[in-house]
């Protein structure tokens, strides 16, 4: 074997390395709570709560992939939280005027962040530094200091609601219905061009495994109340962050630039464009999280969002994600944000304390970002 054999079949199966952690991490906790993990009740929660980060992470993967940071977002989450809350319990608007006017404000403060990083060639670290500070004090301010509460019926049941069971069982359908065809058109697409094909088995093996995943997801869902809202909205944006970045120009350009942005400059692509828009996609993320976190907490909290940015960025580089930008994937994001939620959830319920549980997540930040640079050195 190969000195760095195992690094490169680490690398080749990471995301099958992830799911069997998260697997490792449920079943120890499910041991130590003697089950209690497991209910349906603690899932659809961990799941709620993870929601909020993965939301974020669907942004962040794109900024990193890039080559970027943005450390404002957590503040920027708790800030578009705060104005919902306000414009909903003191100016009574109605949800779907404040939706419009919350992601509005969180579009145009995104593409501020992206203008003063591409185009006024202030470093990314900065200004999400300088943003960290100033749009935490922006809601200090119009918040006062104090808890808005309680929202209206509406904006809870954004971050409370459920989607009933038998909704729910047509969803995972029409989910496998979905897999199976994209999985037939792929075959169809490689044998027009003469592309090598997948054995039939492996296909049929990847859809089992699909059905076998979206069944128990609704079956254990239904279980409790059914499929949380937010889950819900974290499905549909994988879907749609991985239809850009794999299957649209705007997503390889991204990649491109993170890769080497000299040679995508020299190639006619126009870097700062990218960039500009990269952010503006990131502060509506921190917009539908801020509204979500706001309607799950039936409250706009002064300290909303706080940390947030760190269990984004968390998720990102435990999913795979480089550090060093050019390679990464939201689903992979998605699964760091669930061992994240997981981490959290267990050691909650088992008591933990608090300074022992920053550093098991410390820990294993660390470690996943080691586990990229040495893959990485093993491939040169």
């Amino acid at each position: 074997m190969k000195p760095h054999s195992i690094k490169q079949l680490f690398t080749q199966y990471k995301m099958l390395a992830l799911l069997i952690a998260v697997a490792l991490i449920w079943a120890f906790f499910s041991w130590k709570t003697q089950g209690s993990f497991l209910t349906p009740r603690n899932l659809s929660n961990l799941l709620r709560q993870m929601s909020v980060t993965g939301i974020l992470a669907c942004g962040m993967v794109l900024v990193i992939i890039a080559g970027e940071i943005d450390l404002s977002i957590g503040s920027l989450l708790g800030l578009l939280g705060g104005i919902a809350a306000v414009l909903d319990v003191t100016q009574h608007w109605p949800l779907a005027l404040n939706l419009m006017a919350v992601l509005g404000c969180g579009l145009v403060i995104g593409l501020l962040n992206g203008y003063l990083t591409a185009y006024r060639g202030i470093p990314s670290f900065i200004v999400g530094l300088g943003g960290m500070l100033a749009y935490r004090g922006i809601l200090l301010g119009i918040t006062g200091g104090i808890t808005i509460a309680p929202v209206s019926e509406p904006m809870v049941y954004l971050g409370q609601g459920y989607l009933p069971a038998v909704p729910g069982i047509v969803l995972g359908i029409g989910l496998f219905l979905l897999a199976a065809f994209l999985t037939w058109r792929a075959r169809v697409s490689r044998a027009r061009h003469g592309l090598p094909q997948t054995a039939p088995w492996a296909d049929g093996l990847r859809l089992a495994v699909i059905g076998a995943v979206l069944y128990a997801f609704v079956r254990t869902l239904n279980g409790y109340e059914g499929i949380p809202l937010p889950v819900l909205l974290l499905l549909a944006l994988l879907g749609l962050f991985s239809y850009i970045t794999s299957q649209t120009v705007f997503g390889r350009r991204i990649y491109a630039v993170g890769s080497n942005m000299e040679a995508t400059r020299l190639s006619g692509i126009n870097v700062k464009a990218v960039k500009l828009w990269i952010f503006g996609i990131m502060g509506l993320m921190c917009a539908l999280a801020g509204l979500i976190n706001t309607g799950r907490l039936a409250a706009g909290s002064p300290s909303a969002g706080t940390f947030s940015e760190l269990d984004a960025i968390a998720a990102c580089f435990i999913g795979g994600t480089s550090m060093r930008g050019g390679s990464g994937t939201v689903y992979g994001a998605l699964i760091g944000a669930l061992v994240m939620a997981s981490l959290d959830n267990g050691m909650s319920m088992l008591d933990v304390d608090t300074y022992w549980q920053m550093i098991v997540k410390g820990s294993i930040l660390t470690l996943a970002v080691w586990v990229d640079v040495s893959t990485r050195a093993g491939r040169r």
